[in-house]
């Protein structure tokens, strides 16, 4: 149609949660980058209820622009929703995911286009050789739980990866169509199967401000990756409570061979502890099938993933509801 603007061969989606010193650093280096891949591009800026002045700078950015998208959340609804709403309005043909911390280099765009072309993949990302400025308690429990979750699924998540990756539009329209609210995108890109291979890089630390994942966030996080790709939690309530069964028969056998042959069984210290840890074994088996629960139910509800506060395309106020 006479008028109508061509999609761009490359987007760049960037949740942005309190990043306002990180922000002009970020474009510049992305900027230099995407115009090196001599490609149409767009920069999708997302977000996600931020408290300082990421928006004010994601406006600016989006004024100045034409290539920068902004776009503002009504609220903070996560990394991985504001990534995902990120993604579903990319409309380039290579897509790259990328976070505003700047330790995840910007600078391998072309070498992963190249790589995606020369490999015929649906998806290039990125595997960290080593990661800097990050403490020993992170890179451990980090190292543990990506090894427990290849362990526990069947689906094939590379260890020492993040969300930093190159998309294909094809496995991207995939990813948008799966509704799921729980998000763990990384571990939705290995499930689509496809063509899909590494390229190494040395993480680096971040350009600016504090860590947008403490401790319970990241516990939150892992939560999200189990339940969403593995029912082994499940199966393992379920042995847990055949061994503690087992354990009560043999118990009883027990007592009731000890009371024939004239014994009374003393100690109602170890009754005590057996009541305990029966009782805690059942709490814990409640709270796996509760944790399963409350996903389906708050699924059921089939509420939108996002809101979209406002947004600026092509410099301009736009509606991308």
């Amino acid at each position: 149609m006479p008028g109508q603007k061509k999609n761009p061969v490359v987007s760049v989606v960037v949740p942005c949660f309190n990043e306002e010193a990180s922000l002009p650093e970020l474009y510049r280096r992305l900027k230099k980058v995407l115009q090196t891949t001599r490609k149409s591009h767009e920069m999708i800026l997302v977000n996600d209820g931020s408290r300082d002045s990421t928006w004010q700078h994601m406006e600016s950015l989006a004024r100045r622009d034409s290539s920068v998208v902004a776009i503002d959340l009504s609220r903070n609804f996560g990394h991985q929703i504001a990534l995902s709403a990120g993604l579903k309005l990319a409309r380039g043909q290579y897509v790259l995911i990328l976070d505003a911390d700047l330790q995840d280099p910007p600078e391998l765009l072309p070498e992963m286009i190249e790589l995606m072309k020369r490999e015929s993949a649906d998806v290039v990302y990125g595997q960290r050789r080593s990661r800097e400025g990050e403490s020993k308690f992170k890179l451990l429990t980090a190292t543990f739980f990506y090894r427990l979750l290849r362990r526990m699924t069947d689906v094939d998540i590379p260890l020492d990866t993040g969300d930093f990756r190159l998309m294909s539009r094809r496995a991207l329209r995939i990813i948008n169509d799966m509704p799921e609210h729980h998000r763990f995108i990384r571990g939705m890109v290995g499930w689509i199967g496809f063509h899909q291979i590494p390229v190494l890089y040395d993480r680096k630390e971040r350009f600016a401000g504090a860590t947008k994942y403490p401790f319970k966030r990241m516990l939150k996080f892992a939560l999200d990756a189990i339940t969403g790709f593995s029912t082994v939690p499940l199966r393992l309530a379920v042995y847990s409570g055949l061994i503690a069964g087992l354990v009560a028969v043999a118990l009883m056998i027990y007592v009731l061979g000890s009371w024939m042959s004239g014994h009374v069984v003393q100690g109602w210290t170890s009754l005590t502890m057996i009541v305990l840890w029966i009782s805690s074994l059942q709490l814990l088996i409640s709270g796996v099938m509760g944790e399963y629960l409350g996903r389906l139910y708050l699924e059921s509800k089939r509420r939108p993933l996002f809101i979209i506060k406002g947004a600026l395309r092509h410099g301009k106020h736009s509606d991308l509801q």
